[in-house]
Order: C-alpha cells, then structure tokens, then sequence
C-alpha cells in the first residue's frame, strides 16, 4: 500500500487526485512501458520520437555524451512524452557521468579520504546541478556500499569507504544537495555490495553477512537513508540468504538475488525498514539477474515480487511481450501493476515534473550548459583532491623527491585501460616541466637478459608505478598484472633495493597486497586531472598529504605494512 502523504512523496489531495486519475486514464501499454526505463543510444528524433510513442517509456538513461546532444536528445523525449519521464544517469563521481565536458569531481573514496561531508554535498551538488543542466532528474548515485571485502573488483574506489557511520554520514550530503537541484537519488546496491568478491555483472553474488550483522551494517545505512527522505533504492542482483532463512524459517534452497526476492524486497526493504519509495533493479542484461530465471519469467516477476521499475533490456521489443505475457499468465497481478504504476506517478508528481511539464521546463535551454565544469566546481574539486590524496606509508623516507635526487624517472603504467594514454601523458608532462627526464616503460623481450643491475642504477634515479586499474563491470578481478616473469625484465618491482621506487595509485586502493615491497606508497583513488596535479604538488612536497585512508590499504596483513 502506498502512503501517499507520508515521507518521501508528502503528496498534497489534489496531486493524489492526479496520480489516480492519470492510471485510470492510461491504456493497459501505456502502463506495461511506464515499468521500463531502457538505455538509449540513438539521438535520431524520428527513433526517440517512436521509442516514447509506441513503449509509452516511463523512463530513460544515457550514458554519458557531449552535454548538448544530450540536452536535446532529451528535450525531444520529454516534449513527446504524455507523462514526463524520469531521465537518468550515472552520476557516482562529478557531472561528467552525464556531459563528457562536465566536471570529474572525485571518486566517492577520494571525498571519503577527505573526512570532510561538505565534500560529499559538493559531489552531489557537482553531479546533480550539472546533471540536471541536461536534463537529468534521477541520479543513480550515492553508492553507500560497505567496502568490506579487498578481493571484491566493482566495490572499493567507488564507496565511501568500509566504515558505516562514514557511508551514513556522506550518503546524506550527496542525497541533501541532489534534492536542491530538483534530482532524485537512486540509493544502491541493496542489500549490499562490497562483502562477496565476485561482481554481480557476472553473477549473483552474496551477501553472507547475519541478520545481526546486517541491521548493524547495512541495514543502519539503509534506515538513516529512508528517514533522510530517499526517493528510490535500488535493487541488486545480490542474494542475502540470512534474512530469507529469517523470513521463510529455513535455508534457501536457491540463491535469489534481491531484484526477485519479496522477502528481501517487500518484507525487508518495505516493511521492516519502512521504506516507501520506489524500488528499481539494477541493469537487467546483468549476469547476476538473468542466472537466476529464464528471462520471459524474471521480467514480470521481478515486479510482482517487489521492484517498481526495469533497468535496461536485452531486448526492448521482447521484455515489453515477456511483461505482456506474464500479466496474462497470471505471474505479474493486477494489484501489483497498479501498484508499481501509482508509486512511478507519485515520485513524478513529488518531483514536481508535471508542473515541469505545464511550463515546459523539463529540460532547461542551452544557457544552463554554462554551469558544466564552471569555476565553483572547478575550485571544489581541487579542495576535494587536495584533502583526500593519501600517503600509506614512506618506510624508505623518500619524500619529497626533487629533480637533484632523483632526475631520471622510469615511469611505469599499471593497467590496461583507455585512460592510461592520458594518465601516462599527465604525469609524464608535469614532471617533465619540473625538471626531471622522465622515461615511459616500454615491455620488454627476453633481450632484457643482457641488461644487468649495474646499468639499470645507471640508467635511473627512481622507478615509479602509476597504477591505473579502474573499478569497472566484467572485470572478475582488480589486480596488478605484470608483464615480465620471473623478475626478468624492469616491470616488476624487482629493484627495490637497488633504486628507490614509488607507487601512486589512482583508481584501487589495495595494490600493496601485489606490491608489498614498494616502500612508499600512495592512494589518490581516481586517476581525474585534480589527483594528477595533487600528486605531483605532494611529491614535490609543495603540498602536504591530508587524505585519511577510508578503508585498510594494507589489507589486514602486517606483511604489507614494512
């Protein structure tokens, strides 16, 4: 049942008035697309145009773009659609999540470092203004995931850290400034990431906390979250077999992700915790739904059993008859339709988009661009990687280093990724403008045979690792892959005693369980131009390391601590 004027929609009689007439007004198609909220890649107005027209789309995302294609890709999707859609995006790390010119604030570990919340609003404030200056009104951010587990590869960089009261604490800065700019928050991933290491993009993964450990965890996040008046949760691809025990009375004989589960989703999300709002899945294509049910049964099912709205599709076409199907076979009930139905109204009439709607401001006009990577947030995400850059250890006493130290730089990249080129070429410029002769690592044959030790400590004064492994889907792991074997060759980290050698990270945080004989170490947590310039001012000694670790960079081991 849906409290209408209770938290988070506080509807006024005449917007309940609305959001049950417009239902009753609709086709039963017309309420079949609003569940839907697939990803768009064409901007072809005849294609958007038609994509509203015949699925009558509840929703939408793009990934990120140049910010006015986007602005008027969806201008033209909202001008057609009857009732406005909620247009999404990812905005986890700064307004370039929805307009590539947008600023790229900071990761939420790089905000979390800086134990300062005001930079958890600003992130928000960043994300949501410039979001919305595109026009974006749902935001699927804040992660508020516990980073508990080193091994997990989706998790780390972009949680606010292993610490609960952290999570709460920034979590509801992000959410205060995203509803200042008119923007709703999708909290995520309940019931939790961060405890399995495995990535729900490839399975459904676990979370194999206890109920006691839960509510104390995760479940404090998620009732601090719902009582600062989220919006929408949602849901992962992540089983949680304690509480189903809990519920059922005996052990799951499947492992159900929450995005089918209405112990997780109705009894846990909606009634226990109170929650009132509306409940997403996350992506549907992900592995981590689709292991668990044939398709053609997940997709009506998952609203049944809780979820208001489908992220992203296989198929457009084919999801739309699956739903189709399973209302009449009975798997989606009529009570459930209207329900997930009235509750997508009433977070869009809470939005205030229906009065966007009358006055046509849904989406704003060109001069709002002007507002993407702008002084303000230009300054703050300098202040955030300043404060957040964090020194592990410096067992050697290297720092600072200095172009009459340490003039010839061997400069390795770690990962394998399409930011490395630009993130070599950073770092490689501004220490080159600093006087140093920096050398780029080239991977080497076994000609390296004939090299000797003697002539690598004549060749360099310092070795530095630039570890570049971004946290993203359908990696199974986030590990440094060396490229030589044996330590033949100058890749791995073999000459530690025969020339200093530093490692800077800027995307995972836990490289020293790969690396622990590097003696200074540094986590800047996102590899954004801010953290190159910190860095390289850090090193210097220009600037001194603020940044408080969020999480064990040493990952529980004192090996990695020397």
């Amino acid at each position: 049942m849906i409290r209408y004027k209770e938290k988070p929609f506080y509807l006024t009689d005449e917007q309940v008035k609305w959001v049950h007439d417009t239902y009753d007004s609709m086709s039963f198609d017309e309420r079949i697309g609003q569940l839907f909220c697939p990803i768009v890649f064409t901007k072809n107005e005849n294609e958007l145009k038609e994509l509203v027209e015949t699925k009558h789309i509840g929703g939408m995302l793009y990934r990120e773009g140049p910010g006015e294609e986007i602005r008027q890709a969806h201008k033209v999707l909202q001008d057609t659609s009857k009732i406005p859609l909620l247009t999404a995006s990812n905005l986890e790390y700064g307004g370039n999540g929805s307009a590539i010119e947008g600023t790229y604030f900071g990761r939420e570990m790089l905000v979390a470092a800086s134990g300062d919340e005001k930079k958890a609003y600003q992130l928000g404030r960043v994300s949501c203004s410039e979001g919305a200056a595109v026009g974006v009104n749902w935001s699927f951010a804040p992660v508020v995931d516990l980073d508990f587990n080193y091994h997990n590869p989706i998790t780390n960089v972009r949680t606010f850290g292993s610490d609960t009261e952290t999570v709460i604490k920034m979590g509801k800065a992000y959410l205060e400034a995203a509803k200042e700019q008119g923007v709703a928050a999708s909290v995520k991933h309940f019931p939790g990431d961060g405890v399995d290491e495995r990535d729900q993009h490839l399975v459904t993964s676990v979370n194999s906390l206890s109920c006691a450990e839960w509510d104390e965890t995760y479940g404090k996040i998620y009732r601090e979250m719902i009582e600062a008046g989220t919006l929408t949760i949602m849901a992962a691809h992540i089983a949680m077999p304690a509480y189903e025990e809990y519920f059922d009375g005996k052990k799951p004989e499947k492992i159900i992700p929450a995005t089918l589960s209405p112990n997780l989703l109705k009894r846990l999300l909606r009634e226990k915790l109170g929650f009132n709002g509306l409940i997403s899945t996350d992506a549907t294509p992900m592995t981590g739904f689709c292991a668990a049910c044939d398709r053609e049964t997940a997709i009506p099912l998952s609203i049944e059993n809780g979820c208001d709205v489908i992220l992203f599709n296989r198929n457009m076409e084919e999801d739309f008859r699956f739903m189709h199907r399973g209302y009449e076979k009975g798997i989606l009930s009529k009570e459930r339709l209207e329900e997930a139905v009235k509750r997508i109204l009433a977070v869009k009439v809470s939005m205030g988009l229906i009065e966007k709607q009358k006055n046509k401001t849904l989406v704003p006009g060109p001069e709002a661009l002007e507002i993407l990577n702008c002084g303000l947030h230009d300054t703050w995400a300098k202040e955030c990687a300043d404060k957040g850059v964090t020194l592990v250890k410096d067992t050697q006493s290297l720092l600072p280093i200095s172009p009459q130290k340490q003039k010839r730089i061997l400069l390795e990249m770690m990962g394998d990724f399409p930011s490395n080129e630009r993130v070599c070429s950073s770092f490689t410029e501004k220490l080159g403008k600093e006087g140093f002769e920096v050398t780029v690592y080239e991977p080497e044959g076994f000609e390296v045979m004939e090299d000797s030790v003697t002539a690598f400590k004549d060749r360099y004064d310092l070795v530095l690792y630039i570890g570049n492994v971004e946290t993203a889907s359908n990696k199974t792991v986030s590990r440094l892959n060396w490229h030589t074997m044996f330590g033949l060759g100058n890749n791995m980290p073999w000459m530690v005693h025969e020339v200093p050698v530093m490692f800077v990270s800027v995307g995972n945080p836990y490289h020293l369980l790969d690396a622990p004989m590097i003696k200074t170490y540094i986590n800047g947590y996102c590899n954004s131009e801010y953290v190159i310039e910190a860095v390289v001012e850090k090193i210097l000694g220009r600037s001194s390391f603020k940044g408080v670790s969020p999480v064990d960079a040493f990952c529980g081991r004192e090996d990695l601590t020397f």
